[in-house]
């Protein structure tokens, strides 16, 4: 993504562009005046609302900031001033960190499947804690073996999860104490397990069995394993995109039971990243022409699946959007398509809209997560830039 814009930059570096949500239609046109379009707005204040309201309904889990859906400088910053930790995945997510200021002592390293220059680079700077799922993964961390512990991933399949993870990385569980026992004799020490059960999990059902099935394995690996174990329950953590998501306490609390099982002194971890930043991205983009086309409207944006609404691909998202500033008079069904030569790039099908003209604006909301992290600058149309309020 581009880097943010400064915005009324004080002598102190500080931004002091403040904007009280909900945004009212004059402040984002202010925003698009200045910044112009396609154009992202984060907020950090609903950043520090979600991180509090997710440390509320898991009192006792060190919350991990995973970057990867918002790789924002600001935005960490923002969580490291809360106390934080950070879920790092490669060596570029290890610079943003470093650039932020942060201790690398907050940081843990979750890819399962690395290069040698990204365990290399999260080493230089003070990363100790990495994963892994196999024998070859162990293999990598030989010759650091005095300054790296491990948590070995096991898999959850879950089918109530939109992207479910786990088929792609973990072990099954029946293989960790196997790892577990290959890493002692590596003479590489295993602090415990983690699992993802996956991303935007509608129901907490796999996460509470993962827990369980984790909890006896920790039991049963305790004499091989440092104390005291660590457990990292991965993200998942869901919110409101076209459907209502479970609030999140009420989703948390069985997961809250789940991990009263856990044997004592376990230190527990989650990796949360949609639920902290999706809620504070928002989308400006322009109408920039139209067409009457098969009965309907089409409206052709200046941002689109391989800018902006990326993650309907990749992330299978559906983003609430909306004009900017309503119109009085008739709806018609209406198509909001991107701006790409590429007939696959539509935005929305068949939505009810006032009659639209060039110039108009359309706002995407809960677009912080697996948005503009995943656009591209296919057939040379610019993603759209970043302007961080209410740092």
């Amino acid at each position: 993504m581009n880097a943010p814009i400064p915005a009324d930059a004080g002598p102190d570096g500080d931004s002091a562009l403040r904007l009280a949500a909900p945004y009212d239609p004059d402040s984002l046109d202010d925003l698009l005046e200045r910044f112009g379009s396609p154009l992202l707005v984060i907020d950090c204040d609903v950043i520090r609302r979600q991180y509090a309201a997710l440390a509320a309904a898991l009192p006792g889990v060190d919350l991990h900031y995973a970057l990867k859906p918002l790789p924002d400088i600001d935005v960490v910053r923002t969580l490291a001033a809360l106390g934080s930790g950070f879920d790092l995945a490669t060596s570029g997510e290890v610079e943003l960190v470093r650039r932020a200021g942060v201790d690398p002592g907050r940081c843990i390293h979750t890819h399962p499947i690395k290069r040698e220059g990204d365990i290399r680079d999260a080493l230089e700077f003070g990363v100790r804690t990495f994963v892994a799922d196999n024998p070859d993964e162990l293999r990598k961390f030989r010759g650091c073996a005095d300054r790296v512990e491990l948590l070995i991933r096991v898999s959850f399949r879950s089918p109530a999860a939109v992207v479910d993870l786990s088929r792609k990385f973990g072990c099954d569980p029946e293989a960790a104490p196997g790892l577990i026992g290959q890493a002692r004799e590596a003479g590489i020490r295993v602090a415990g397990l983690s699992f993802h059960v996956g991303s935007q999990s509608r129901t907490p059902d796999t996460k509470v069995r993962a827990i369980e099935v984790c909890t006896g394995i920790l039991r049963r690996a305790a004499s091989s394993l440092s104390a005291p174990p660590v457990l990292d329950i991965g993200g998942g953590f869901p919110i409101d995109y076209l459907e209502p998501a479970s609030p999140i306490d009420a989703f948390c609390e069985p997961i809250r039971t789940a991990l009263r099982g856990l044997p004592e002194g376990t230190r527990i971890l989650a990796e949360p990243g949609r639920f902290i930043c999706g809620p504070a991205g928002t989308i400006l983009t322009t109408v920039m022409g139209r067409a009457w086309r098969d009965g309907r409207w089409w409206y052709y944006l200046d941002d689109g699946l391989y800018g902006s609404f990326s993650g309907q691909l990749y992330d299978h998202a559906r983003y609430p959007v909306a004009p900017l500033r309503d119109k009085p008079g008739p709806r018609f069904h209406s198509v909001l398509a991107g701006p790409t030569c590429d007939s696959i790039d539509v935005v929305r099908e068949d939505i009810e809209l006032p009659e639209l003209e060039a110039g108009d604006v359309i706002v995407g909301r809960q677009m912080g997560a697996y948005t503009v992290a995943s656009a591209t600058d296919f057939n040379f149309f610019p993603r759209a830039r970043t302007v961080v309020v209410n740092r």
